[in-house]
């Protein structure tokens, strides 16, 4: 009888195509990355040695969003429209305010009150409660 002899199957895998696709997947994201910029707010880290002496809180005008979205300015009432006029006409280049949000707060009324301080070049200081 002439049986034939099975030839062995190759069990080595070649991990250098893979390598290749590894190193180029690598090389894509990383210039994505660079190309993307965030959207994404400008906010002004404490303690940096270059900005003047910090006002005390008792001289920041405070702007509390409410839970159900109202807003509030030195504890009065204030829709957005009058808030965004006080704060222009207050608004010079070394104004600042605290924007203090309670802990159920809509997120939409927080960056608005974010974005009317960038667009009056005011600087807002957000005060989050603690859990």
């Amino acid at each position: 009888m002439g049986l034939k002899k099975r030839a062995k199957v190759n069990a080595e895998f070649n991990m250098s195509s893979l390598t290749d696709i590894i190193f180029l997947l690598l090389i894509f994201f990383m210039l994505t990355s660079t190309v993307v910029a965030p959207n994404a707010l400008n906010l002004k880290m404490p303690g940096r040695a270059d900005t003047p002496s910090t006002p005390s809180s008792k001289q920041l005008d405070d702007v509390r969003i409410a839970d159900d979205g109202t807003f509030y300015f030195n504890s009065r009432r204030i829709d957005v429209g009058e808030l965004e006029n006080r704060l222009r006409a207050k608004a010079n280049g070394n104004y600042s305010m605290l924007i203090s949000p309670d802990k159920r707060a809509p997120v939409e009324g927080v960056v608005t009150i974010m974005d009317m301080a960038m667009r009056l070049n005011i600087n807002g200081v957000l005060a989050a409660e603690e859990d």
